[in-house]
């Protein structure tokens, strides 16, 4: 009787598990199609830049942070600055801690499933799994796993197919690199059209034309940076209020 009565919580906790995944890959199509592509710009850009395929393919895995990865290219290329390395990557992911904080309610009680729920934090899946609600009879555990998951996969996929497209086609890549300027310029016109008010997207144009005339063009990222998360930081409340009365 005991052994039966295993075997039956087996198949229903399986049974959940994949209910949880049938429930969280539709949410996730729209994300396929831009994570594919965007990854094999990357793999492709990695290629351009002398690296191996494995190179995309393990940092899209290990790293999962589209536009560092981008950023961390040209990191493995300069002069070892490791200092310079941990502030550029604190402040082109320091929205991760506004995120990250966020979901603790979100997070709480899906046991081990929260490390990599953690780990894999991205925008998108941030949006879904924030956004969505999830049906009564469907695990949040495993649906925000699941969301996470294929989103992460949809990633490594695209950088793997770029790197090894990069690496048997040959063909010329000059100006590719504009990829990384072409991205953060559509993430920042998508942030503008969603606002009904613009004031952090001036603010940062603002701080970044400062910082660019006083340390010029070689050294002005990471003040620029620090300068708009202090400033967004100590505004967020009347920046907060001004978005609920619009």
């Amino acid at each position: 009787m005991k052994l039966v009565t295993e075997d039956v919580n087996h198949v229903t906790k399986r049974d959940h598990i994949w209910s949880a995944c049938r429930a969280a890959f539709p949410y996730t199509v729209p994300i396929l199609a831009g994570f594919v592509f965007l990854g094999i710009a990357y793999g492709i850009y990695m290629n351009s830049l002398g690296f191996n395929a494995i190179y995309p393919i393990i940092m899209s895995f290990a790293i999962f942070a589209g536009s560092m990865e981008f950023v961390a290219a040209n990191l493995l290329l300069a002069a070892f600055n490791p200092t310079n390395a941990l502030f550029l990557t604190l402040m082109v992911n320091a929205r991760h801690l506004f995120y990250g904080i966020s979901m603790l309610d979100k997070y709480r009680g899906t046991g081990r499933k929260k490390f990599y729920l953690i780990y894999g934090l991205c925008d998108e899946s941030f949006s879904i799994n924030c956004t969505v609600n999830v049906p009564k009879d469907i695990d949040k555990g495993w649906f925000m796993f699941f969301v996470t998951l294929f989103n992460h996969f949809y990633w490594v996929i695209g950088a793997a197919i770029g790197g090894v497209f990069g690496s048997f086609v040959r063909f010329n890549t000059e100006g590719l690199d504009f990829v990384m300027t072409a991205l953060f310029v559509v993430i920042f016109i998508e942030q503008w059209m969603k606002e009904k008010k613009h004031h952090s997207a001036l603010a940062g144009l603002g701080l970044s034309a400062v910082s660019l005339i006083i340390f010029g063009g070689n050294h002005f990222i990471i003040p620029a940076m620090l300068a708009i998360l202090g400033v967004l930081t100590v505004l967020r409340k009347p920046l907060e209020k001004a978005e609920v009365t619009v």
